[in-house]
């Protein structure tokens, strides 16, 4: 429902960009894979295992949008987040809608979309915390999607690692994100919550494993959450024994391999090594 909420405003456009649905609410995980089924044709990894249902006739394999409402959405995007700019825009309906667009991988519709998250590039400099984290948090990681990984692993170095204001807010991000968080939530705010009280560890422990899957351009990210999940909650791997013997196993896989940073090798060895010894 939240999916289709955004993309009737995206083809049916109504009323002031205040109320538009990408205003209105952060979206979750699941709301984005519902948009990439329909925008990519991606399923949804929930759904990957699903056997359909038998049909009379011929049906769609998927609710995949045609070419002309695709083109219609990603215009739409664009439009939204370059007025969302301005004061009266909204600094979540700007990232938001910058975000999405980067689901577009048409050549000139990627180079706008490169072009409008470097030009806000600035908010990635900033040092902790900052009024603009989530901001630049969607920044690195779009342009991570779009094949650039440095800006997110600079986030992780200068916005992230060893500032508890941004590591709770990190983990707060990513249970909303990935549905520990049951409430939806109206604006960032709730990032800035340091006592961790609202969402399941173990829940969040889960997502995040099936994520190295899923999200290979966001291995880093991914690894130092864990990191910083398991110096949290020790107790994990006792209580989800399931998965931690499944995250071991790819946490091995990924020591074995290349191409991540000193400091995501040092954290996946951390890592391994709390898994290993409370299996």
């Amino acid at each position: 429902m939240d999916a289709d909420q955004i993309i009737g405003a995206a083809l049916d456009p109504r009323g002031d960009i205040g109320s538009h649905p990408l205003a209105a609410w952060v979206h979750t995980q699941d709301t984005a894979h519902m948009l990439a089924w329909a925008l990519t044709g991606a399923v949804p990894p929930v759904l990957r295992d699903r056997v359909p249902l038998p049909r009379r006739g011929p049906v769609a394999e998927a609710p995949l949008l045609g070419a002309v409402d695709k083109a219609r959405f990603f215009d739409h995007l664009r439009e939204t987040a370059e007025a969302a700019r301005s004061p009266r825009g909204g600094a979540l309906l700007h990232r938001q809608a910058l975000y999405l667009a980067s689901y577009d991988r048409g050549p000139e519709a990627a180079a706008w979309t490169a072009h409008a998250l470097h030009t806000r590039r600035g908010v990635l400099m900033r040092q902790g915390w900052s009024e603009h984290w989530a901001e630049a948090r969607s920044i690195a990681t779009a342009l991570a999607r779009l094949g650039d990984p440095q800006p997110l692993l600079d986030f992780i170095e200068r916005s992230l690692a060893d500032d508890d204001i941004a590591e709770a807010a990190n983990l707060n991000y990513w249970a909303y994100w990935l549905g520990s968080v049951r409430l939806p939530q109206p604006d960032d705010r709730f990032m800035r919550d340091q006592e961790l009280s609202d969402w399941d560890p173990v829940t969040l422990l889960r997502g995040l494993a099936r994520g190295l899957n899923d999200a290979p351009g966001y291995v880093d990210l991914h690894i130092h959450t864990l990191w910083v999940l398991l110096v949290e909650h020790p107790w994990l791997p006792k209580a989800s024994p399931t998965t931690a013997t499944v995250l071991a196993e790819r946490i091995g896989q990924l020591l074995d391999g290349n191409g991540t940073s000193g400091r995501t090798r040092r954290e996946l060895r951390a890592v391994h090594y709390v898994l290993d010894d409370r299996i």
